[in-house]
C-alpha cells in the first residue's frame, strides 16, 4: 500500500474497515458453497467498532471469570511475542472491531424444518463457513499488519482454548458474543445466543488492533432487550426447539447443550452429510424462532 493509500485509510479509517469486510464476503470463494451448490454461506455482514479501554471488557472479567481476555492483554500479548512492550501512550490507541455474519435464508429456510439434526446445509456452514470467518479474520488482520499496525484475531491466537468453569460453564478467554455486545451489534437471549439487527442465526468474530478508531454508538439499555422474553412477551420459541432440553424459561444450561452437541448420533448425523471430522453443529434454536432473522417487534423496546 503506497503513502497515499495510507492517508486516505487514516482519514476514515472506520468505513474503510467496514467496506473491507463486506468486500470479503461478497467477494470470496471461500464464502461460496463449492462442496455442495455454490450457494452463499453469510449474507452482508455488519461491523462494529469499540474502544479496548471500554469498560465492559473490565466488567468481563467479573461478568465471565477473569480469564476472559482484555482487549489491552491481547495486544501487549502480541508485543511480547514480537519482543516488544505496550507503551502507556499507546493503550488509548487499541480498538477492537467485531462483525456478524448473517446465515443465508436458504440454510435457515433447510434448518426451519428440522427438529432433532442440524440440516446439510447448516451443518456445512458451520464447518465450511466458519473456515471463511478464520479467512476473514486473517485477512483484516493481514489488511491492518501491511499498514504498520499491530492486529490480533484472538480467536486464532495459539494459547486460545475454552475452558469449563465452575461458575458459568464452558466459556472462552475471547468471547465473540460479548465483544459484539460491547461493539453495539445487538443483545443476548434466553439461549444465550445473539440478537442482531439480522436476527439470531448468525457467526461472529472480532480483530483487536492497536489503532484508534471510532466506538459505535450503543443503542440497547439492556443485556438482553432484544429478547421478547425478557421484555415480558410470550414467546420462549426456542424452548422446545432445543432436541437436548438444554433451554428453559430460566436459561440456556451448557453442560446439556455441549453433551448433545458431543454426541455420537449428531457425529454420525454430520459424517453421514460428507462431512470430516466436523465441529460441533446444531441451531436449531436459532431458526424457526421469531428472532431468526431480525430484532422482533423491535417497537416493544421502551
Amino acid at each position: 500500500m503506497t503513502k497515499e493509500d495510507k492517508v486516505v485509510f487514516l482519514k476514515d479509517p472506520n468505513q474503510v474497515l467496514e467496506q473491507l469486510i463486506k468486500n470479503f464476503i461478497h467477494e470470496s470463494v471461500q464464502n461460496r458453497r463449492i462442496q455442495l451448490d455454490h450457494g452463499r454461506y453469510w449474507e452482508e455482514p455488519l461491523v462494529g467498532f469499540a474502544s479496548g479501554l471500554d469498560s465492559l471488557f473490565f466488567d468481563y472479567k467479573r461478568i465471565i471469570g477473569s480469564f476472559h481476555l482484555t482487549p489491552r492483554e491481547i495486544i501487549a500479548h502480541a508485543l511480547k511475542e514480537k519482543g516488544k512492550e505496550l507503551l502507556l501512550p499507546e493503550v488509548e490507541q487499541i480498538s477492537v472491531i467485531s462483525w456478524i455474519l448473517p446465515t443465508a435464508e436458504d440454510t435457515r429456510k433447510s434448518n426451519r424444518k428440522e427438529d432433532r439434526f442440524p440440516s446439510k446445509l447448516w451443518a456445512y456452514t458451520r464447518d465450511f463457513g466458519e473456515t471463511c470467518n478464520n479467512g476473514l479474520r486473517r485477512h483484516v488482520v493481514g489488511f491492518l499488519e501491511d499498514l504498520g499496525f499491530v492486529a490480533v484475531a484472538p480467536i486464532l491466537m495459539p494459547s486460545f482454548q475454552f475452558i469449563h468453569d465452575e461458575k458459568v460453564g464452558w466459556a472462552s478467554p475471547w468471547s465473540e458474543r460479548h465483544v459484539a455486545y460491547a461493539c453495539g451489534l445487538g443483545t443476548f437471549s434466553l439461549n444465550d445466543g445473539f440478537i442482531t439487527p439480522k436476527g439470531i442465526a448468525v457467526r461472529i468474530g472480532s480483530v483487536v488492533t492497536l489503532l484508534k478508531l471510532t466506538p459505535t454508538e450503543k443503542k440497547h439499555r439492556h443485556y438482553k432487550e432484544n429478547c421478547l422474553l425478557f421484555r415480558n412477551e410470550k414467546c420462549g420459541k426456542c424452548i422446545p426447539r432445543c432436541p437436548a432440553g438444554a433451554i428453559t424459561e430460566n436459561g440456556h444450561d451448557k453442560d446439556k447443550c455441549h453433551e448433545y452437541i458431543h454426541s455420537e448420533p449428531l457425529n454420525v448425523k454430520r459424517l453421514s452429510y460428507g462431512l470430516q471430522n466436523p465441529p460441533p453443529a446444531c441451531g436449531l434454536c436459532q431458526t424457526g424462532v421469531p428472532c431468526e432473522s431480525e430484532i422482533p417487534r423491535p417497537d416493544l423496546i421502551a
